[in-house]
C-alpha cells in the first residue's frame, strides 16, 4: 500500500531510522525533504535518490537550535506549500550512571532531553498551524519515540525519560486533535532497539564494540513499520 502522504519532511534523515524511512517514503511514491546536521550526508542522499526532479530536497539544520525552528519552518513551508506530513525522528542516547553522581554530566543530560523532546515540541508549534490550514486535506505529524518510553532500562534513564515525556505528550495531543476533528493525524512509532548509529562506539563506547549489532536489523524495522501502518489505515477505514 502506498504511503498516504505526498510530501514528507524527515527530521534526522541523514542516518538510521530517518534515512531508511526517507528511502521507504520515496519507494512508496512520496517526495521527501530530508533534514540533518551533516551536509555531506544530505548531498550523498540527494545524489543517490534525487535523480527524478522534485522528488528530493534537503536542508541543513540542527534541531537543538530551538530559536531557529520558527524561521526554519516558515522557510520550508514557503518553498514546499504542498507539505502534508512531518516525520519527527532525530534523537540521541547516552549512558548515565547515578552510581557515580560526580561523573553525571548535566549539560549532556540537558542536550539529550532537548534533542529528544523539547525540540519536538518546538517543531510541533511551528508546523501544526500550517498543517491545520490544509484542511480538509489530511495531514500528519509522525513522532518516533521508543519502546523505552513504556519500559525503561537502567543504562540510559535520561533517554527513557525524554521518550516517556514525548509519548505522553503525543497521547494528549492526539486527544486534543480529535476533540476539534482536526485534519492533522497524530501518529506515534515506538521502535524497539534498532541497529543504527545510536548505539555505535562514538556515541556509546560503553557497549565496547558491540553496539552496532544491538537491536533488530534496520531493514526489518522498516518492513514492520509498513505492516503496522497498513493495519492502522485499514482499521480507520472500517470505522
Amino acid at each position: 500500500m502506498p504511503f498516504q502522504y505526498k510530501k514528507v519532511l524527515v527530521l534526522g534523515g541523514t542516518s538510521g531510522i530517518g534515512k531508511a524511512m526517507a528511502e521507504k517514503f520515496l519507494n512508496e511514491g512520496s517526495s521527501v525533504i530530508v533534514v540533518g546536521r551533516r551536509k555531506q550526508n544530505l548531498e550523498a542522499f540527494a545524489q543517490e535518490y534525487g535523480k527524478e526532479e522534485g522528488k528530493v530536497d534537503t536542508a541543513v539544520f540542527d534541531i537543538t537550535d530551538l530559536k531557529g525552528i520558527p524561521t526554519f519552518a516558515s522557510e520550508i513551508t514557503s518553498i514546499h506549500p504542498d507539505l502534508d506530513c512531518v516525520f519527527l525522528n532525530a534523537g540521541i542516547q547516552r549512558h548515565l550512571k547515578w552510581q557515580e553522581p560526580e561523573k553525571v554530566d548535566l549539560d549532556l543530560m540537558e542536550k539529550e532531553f532537548t534533542t529528544n523532546y523539547t525540540s519536538y515540541m518546538y517543531f510541533t508549534k511551528a508546523f501544526l498551524p500550517f498543517l491545520q490550514r490544509q484542511a480538509p486535506r489530511p495531514t500528519s505529524l509522525i513522532y518516533v519515540s521508543s519502546g523505552l518510553a513504556l519500559v525503561p532500562n537502567s543504562y540510559c534513564p535520561n533517554y527513557c525519560a525524554s521518550k516517556a515525556a514525548l509519548h505522553h505528550m503525543v497521547l494528549a495531543l492526539r486527544l486534543q486533535m480529535k476533540e476539534i476533528e482536526s485534519n492533522v493525524r497524530i501518529v506515534e512509532l515506538l521502535p524497539p532497539a534498532v541497529q543504527t548509529e545510536l548505539h555505535d562506539d562514538k556515541h556509546q563506547p560503553e557497549f565496547k564494540g558491540t553496539g552496532a549489532a544491538f537491536g533488530m536489523p534496520l531493514n526489518d524495522f522498516v518492513q514492520e513499520r509498513q505492516k503496522a501502518m497498513l493495519r492502522m489505515y485499514e482499521a480507520q477505514k472500517s470505522r
